[in-house]
């Protein structure tokens, strides 16, 4: 066998984040993220015949659960093609910050996921894939499924509802709340939505379902606006208030958080008029609320032309959110 290499992206916080019902009608954990292109993690996997299959060494420190992540995708590949697991080494690349709630982990995890298929030569499809990521860390994001918006059961691998082909076209301006600080996923997971959240949920994921339906990105920021507002119980931002003024005075549609991270955006209708003045407009009210702007991108993302991160990120954690 021959190293493999993958690649995995991340994304920029959630539209919505709630308990919702699963197929069952019974409350469930749930979320849909706002998917970015850049910036990306990437694996090679290499090989060490007659290792354990449970070893895989990875340089570095913080990078445990893309080591478990690769020992299951080992195990899974070899059954599939009928090769003999083994152990290897994993390497990791990442221009994602960590803590922030851009899904650093799961990016890891997806990445050394394919730097193995693509070792033993296997595909292994999204539901496989967030089947092992789930395992490997405990909850995951859906970017193994691409731009495509899924409502996904985070701890459980499953998506709940396929919400439609693509996201309307939206312009984002992200910033940082929180001073940059480092949020751990985990602690932020363990706080619960009240059951009787559920109706209120339900209610967001129709009304989101519908706006993706329609191309209306409206819609689609007055539903994030609402996850944002009654995440604030969960994770308080001091600084959604001035967010929801920036919104109102430069006409976004609307703004997202990262539910449990330290990253915001405004959003913008991508054909409303005068945009580049709006998003220039942004920034310079960002600033003037002590925030700044860190990315300004598209939605579904676009491979060329992005603006790069434009500030100094808190230094990377031992423990990858």
């Amino acid at each position: 066998m021959r190293p493999g290499t993958g690649l995995a992206a991340c994304h920029h916080g959630e539209i919505l984040q709630g308990v919702f019902l699963d197929e069952r009608g019974r409350p469930c954990r749930g979320l849909v993220t706002l998917p970015m292109a850049r910036p990306l993690t990437r694996a090679t996997f290499t090989p060490l015949p007659g290792t354990p299959a449970h070893r895989v060494l990875v340089p570095g420190r913080g990078r445990a659960k893309a080591a478990r992540a690769a020992a299951l995708a080992v195990a899974e590949c070899a059954r599939l093609s009928g090769t003999r697991a083994c152990g290897g080494l994993l390497h990791l690349s990442t221009g994602v910050p960590v803590g922030l709630g851009l899904g650093s982990s799961t990016s890891d995890v997806l990445a050394a996921i394919r730097a193995v298929s693509a070792c033993f030569r296997t595909e292994l499809p999204p539901g496989a894939i967030a089947r092992l990521a789930v395992s490997a860390e405990r909850a995951a994001d859906p970017t193994m499924f691409g731009d495509r918006p899924v409502l996904f059961a985070q701890r459980r691998g499953l998506v709940l509802e396929e919400l439609g082909a693509a996201l309307p076209p939206m312009a984002v301006v992200g910033c940082l709340t929180g001073g940059g600080r480092a949020v751990s996923t985990l602690s932020v997971t363990g706080r619960t939505h009240r059951e009787d959240d559920v109706d209120a949920y339900e209610r967001l994921r129709d009304l989101l379902r519908r706006a993706i339906a329609a191309g209306d990105a409206a819609e689609v920021g007055r539903v994030a606006a609402e996850s944002a507002r009654r995440n604030q119980r969960l994770l308080p931002k001091a600084e959604l208030g001035a967010l929801e003024g920036v919104a109102r005075a430069c006409g976004a549609v609307g703004l997202q958080v990262a539910h449990s991270g330290n990253v915001a955006g405004l959003l913008f209708d991508a054909g409303q008029q005068a945009l580049r003045e709006r998003l220039d407009e942004c920034r310079a009210r960002l600033r003037g609320h002590g925030l700044t702007a860190v990315r300004t991108f598209r939605t579904p993302p676009e491979n060329e032309g992005e603006r790069p991160w434009t500030t100094t990120y808190p230094k990377r954690s031992a423990d990858r959110t």
